[in-house]
């Protein structure tokens, strides 16, 4: 088989898929941009790689040259991982036999009634969805009006792969940020979106006793009128650290006594979550998308509900005054990722469904 991908600027998890087909003697040509923060990894191991910026939803000169590739290439299957990237080649692989895969990411924001849906995942010429949770696959297969459903092989669950070996980087310097020594440190790493719901996180910290020497650290693109808002109210607004865009930020996670993701919609398997476990750093999550499927509540971390506040700030509290507690969530979470989240499991899973497809 040879196998297109299509992607823009593919993370490290998508990269070692890759690189783990290659090495299973796959034949495959990966799509993304030049220069793009991984692609060095993929001309180590010899990948064929094709440059191409996709701009537009329909882009007439990118679907001819799709075209061409999966003609001159004798594509079998093409694989994409952007929404771009998915309309231009269903229109590519019109009037052809060659097997359609779409990655998915997040849940919900597709529906019956809007037109762009039907040229990204309703389309039928796509063979499978990809999804990285099952509540992102749970929702493809729920939605409404049922006779309009699509097939149910359509949506599968394959969780995003990742390696512990990626992680050794030494815990990042708090201090550098203006975190004075011994405080209890609560890390959220997002780039932040209303439906992130980091002000619910700030707010929580009005409900830590003063007697609880705590900061809130925020790394990411944090502005929002939110997140402005739920700052400027804060009786604890000298705590909360704002440092913006971080390039080490599994680093940063590591060196945090707990991170926590207060997500309110369409979560999906959270990164940052996953490289903070990695680490062995014990999660706070909500019960928002795939969140609670990543994080088992009680064994490798907390799951509280969305929207509230109390619920987070009670489970801060709790880590805080139970450092075995919080070591166990920590060691747990390290191992559940080791076994639950492996990048070779991701890339049995993903090879067994091109077989079924191609068979």
């Amino acid at each position: 088989m040879h196998i297109l991908f299509i992607t823009e600027t593919p993370d490290r998890p998508t990269i070692e898929t890759f690189i783990d087909l290659h090495k299973r003697k796959i034949q495959l040509t990966v799509i993304c941009k030049k220069d793009s923060e991984f692609e060095y990894l993929l001309i180590e191991q010899g990948i064929k790689i094709r440059n191409l910026v996709i701009k537009k939803n329909i882009e007439f000169s990118v679907i001819n040259k799709l075209r061409n590739i999966v003609t001159n290439d004798n594509i079998d299957l093409v694989h994409t991982y952007t929404n771009k990237a998915l309309s231009n080649a269903i229109f590519s692989l019109l009037g052809r036999k060659t097997r359609l895969i779409a990655y998915r990411g997040i849940v919900g924001n597709v529906s019956f009634l809007d037109p762009i849906s039907w040229l990204r995942f309703l389309n039928p010429k796509i063979d499978r969805i990809i999804c990285v949770c099952d509540a992102i696959k749970d929702h493809f297969l729920e939605m409404r009006p049922r006779f309009l459903a699509m097939p149910a092989d359509r949506p599968v669950t394959v969780y995003k792969g990742h390696k512990l070996e990626w992680y050794k980087e030494n815990p990042a310097n708090l201090e550098n940020f203006g975190v004075s020594e011994g405080v209890f440190v609560v890390g959220c790493i997002a780039n932040s979106r209303p439906r992130k719901g980091v002000e619910y996180l700030i707010e929580a910290l009005d409900f830590i006793p003063p007697e609880i020497p705590i900061c809130l650290l925020l790394v990411g693109r944090m502005q929002g009128k939110n997140i402005d808002k739920a700052i400027s109210r804060s009786q604890k607004k000298q705590h909360i650290f704002t440092p913006g865009f971080c390039d080490n930020a599994p680093a940063i996670s590591a060196a945090c006594d707990v991170v926590c993701l207060p997500s309110i919609k369409r979560e999906g398997l959270p990164r940052s979550i996953i490289e903070a476990m990695a680490y062995g750093t014990p999660p706070i999550v909500t019960n928002s998308g795939g969140s609670p499927e990543l994080v088992e509540h009680e064994k490798s971390g907390l799951v509280v509900p969305i929207k509230d506040a109390k619920s987070i700030a009670k489970a801060i509290i709790r880590l805080y005054y139970d450092n075995e507690l919080r070591e166990l969530y920590g060691k747990n979470a390290k191992e559940r990722i080791k076994n639950d989240f492996s990048s070779e499991a991701t890339t049995d899973k993903t090879l067994a469904i091109y077989k079924q497809l191609l068979s």
